[in-house]
């Protein structure tokens, strides 16, 4: 677990989302509104549950399938590549917005 606030969480959150984007050629989601209900929700299911759980995805509850669904998810390259954006609308592909 961490010793950090939600808050201070949300903003090292933040600050790897925005260092994850610019290495990959994306973008971070342009809607401030939508960005930082992610990012709050990141946070909050680090402090709930120890990891940083996608909150766009429901957790099974088996350790091992769960694995999956933390953010970066396995799933976001390719809905990237096929959608333009992540299911959470977190990251996106630069010329997508």
């Amino acid at each position: 677990m961490t010793d950090l606030t939600q808050e201070e969480l949300e903003e090292q959150i933040l600050a790897w989302t925005k260092d994850y984007a610019r290495k990959n050629g994306w973008t971070l989601n342009p809607d401030d509104r939508q960005l930082h209900t992610v990012i709050k929700g990141l946070a909050r299911n680090t402090l709930r549950f120890g990891e940083q759980y996608c909150p766009c995805r429901l957790r099974s509850g088996d350790v091992e399938e769960d694995k999956k669904i933390i953010c970066p998810c396995i799933y976001h390259q390719d809905e990237i590549e096929e959608d333009g954006n992540c299911h959470c609308r977190l990251f996106f592909k630069k010329d997508t917005e």
